[in-house]
């Protein structure tokens, strides 16, 4: 079967993937790339997900690209916004011209014989799958699966009269105009929905086991604002970008230094938020650390606005079994509902959603060691976008994408063909992928590759230390191995 080559398949079409494509065009101007996408469009996560109110939970001079500025005055930015800003740079770069749209990769083959990646794509209205080569696979997939999201296996599910949504399945005919609605969950799809169903639902309850940590942020950053009066447009972007970041780094590393100093601050932002009439110890005070998990943000305190005026309520308990007509808790008590929103989690995925194998061999991620966050071990001219936990999800990808230019131009240099971490330190100390508890990550945390003890292969969440790894440290570092 005749195949397509290119010098380096992007597979999907999100902003990483986007990254990926204008550094390729910026930083490897004699080789030939495509984005296979397996979507009708843009976007991934942001084409994917369409529930009420759906934002970034990120400033968006962070989690736009450093190449582009963000020119909408809204710093935390609806979806809308956001697909409007990808549309605007693939057309400006001449990206579009690259994606072929409803391209699902179902496997992807490397042959050391070869120096090639043979990647096995499903089309529509074709028996008859198609085949691709390329010399570097880049992959821009994310980290869940885009068919299902995460709903639990709750007890007496079956009997429930109305209508159950999951927000990774939200469609237009979902109707909670004036109903009674109960959002099971307390992480940034929760805390989203919430504020902006309220303003439509008779009532609107978030059931949920135990509390988030939730912070109120203004929407429109006003040192942004007069930046860009002061500066050209650019240098503005920069100046905002810079400012995030540094502030992003510093309110993590003082969380995670003087955690219950920072619980305290974020307790006393939620009192100041809701009002000294509020208890806010049952609800409202988490268990764990800051940063154990992701905060959530709250735009201008829209989530604890809806509770003040009473048209949402949070109820902290555990479910006995769905009913007829609601939730019978394990207190005893009954939330009646119309619609039950099961906002549950993600489906995570260790790399990728299809198989991968290395010279006819089937990879298990479990198996392999992350070499910088970016590539795997004894897996040659592959990467993968994976972001910040503790940060704006593209800083690192942004990185990566312009580390894989690096490395491509390197070899083509030296007259490399493959390129591949390979650990051979009898010291080195393995520890688990990440130090993050949601649950979508410990749902999977044994099928996810390891870490190192000791870079490269130590995995941080840290910008300035990545920064310096990726562009620093020089490529040949013995641990790469080149052929």
């Amino acid at each position: 079967m005749k195949s397509s080559y290119f010098d380096t398949l992007i597979i999907g079409a999100g902003i990483s993937g986007i990254s990926a494509a204008h550094y390729m065009q910026t930083d490897c101007l004699n080789k030939t790339y495509a984005i296979l996408e397996g979507r009708k469009n843009i976007g991934g996560t942001w084409d994917l997900f369409r529930y009420p109110g759906i934002r970034s939970d990120s400033d968006m001079f962070t989690f736009g690209f450093a190449f582009r500025p963000w020119k909408n005055p809204k710093a935390i930015a609806p979806r809308e916004l956001i697909i409007e800003y990808l549309e605007e740079t693939i057309k400006d770069e001449g990206i579009d011209q690259h994606i072929q749209f409803e391209h699902k990769v179902t496997k992807a083959a490397w042959s050391s014989e070869t120096s090639l990646w043979t990647i096995t794509v499903e089309i529509p209205n074709s028996d008859q799958p198609k085949i691709y080569t390329c010399s570097f696979l880049s992959l821009c997939t994310g980290y869940y699966n885009y068919e299902n999201g995460y709903t639990p296996k709750f007890k007496g599910i079956d009997r429930f009269k109305g209508r159950i949504a999951h927000p990774q399945k939200w469609t237009k005919d979902i109707d909670y105009n004036n109903k009674k609605v109960v959002v099971i969950g307390s992480g940034a799809t929760a805390v989203t929905l919430i504020p902006s169903m309220a303003k439509q639902t008779k009532h609107i309850t978030m059931l949920q086991r135990s509390p988030t940590y939730i912070v109120a942020q203004p929407d429109v950053d006003g040192i942004a604002q007069k930046l860009y009066k002061i500066f050209p447009e650019k240098t503005a972007h920069s100046l905002n970008r810079w400012r995030k970041i540094r502030y992003q780094n510093f309110t993590y590393n003082l969380a995670r230094k003087y955690p219950n100093f920072f619980k305290g601050i974020l307790l006393k932002g939620v009192k100041a938020s809701l009002g000294k009439d509020h208890d806010i110890s049952k609800d409202f005070v988490p268990s764990y650390a800051p940063w154990d998990q992701r905060l959530c943000l709250a735009p201008n305190g829209d989530f604890f606005e809806a509770i003040k005026t009473k048209k949402a309520s949070v109820v902290t308990d555990h479910i006995d079994t769905f009913t007829e007509n609601g939730i019978l808790l394990k207190s005893g008590k009954t939330l009646e509902a119309d619609l039950i929103v099961t906002a549950t989690g993600l489906n995570a995925t260790p790399a990728s959603n299809f198989d991968i194998e290395v010279d006819g061999k089937l990879v298990n991620f479990a198996e392999t060691i992350s070499y910088k966050g970016a590539m795997f071990s004894n897996i040659p001219n592959m990467s993968l976008a994976f972001g910040y936990t503790n940060a704006s999800w593209t800083l690192k990808c942004d990185m990566v994408s312009q580390y894989v230019c690096r490395l491509i131009n390197y070899m083509d240099k030296n007259n490399y063909k493959q390129c591949t971490p390979t650990q051979n330190n009898p010291d080195l100390e393995l520890r688990p992928f990440m130090d993050f508890q949601p649950g979508y990550v410990l749902r999977i945390l044994d099928k996810m590759p390891k870490t190192g003890s000791k870079e490269p292969w130590r995995l941080k969440q840290d910008y300035f230390y990545d920064k310096k790894m990726f562009e620093k440290r020089k490529l040949d570092d013995g641990v790469l191995k080149f052929k």
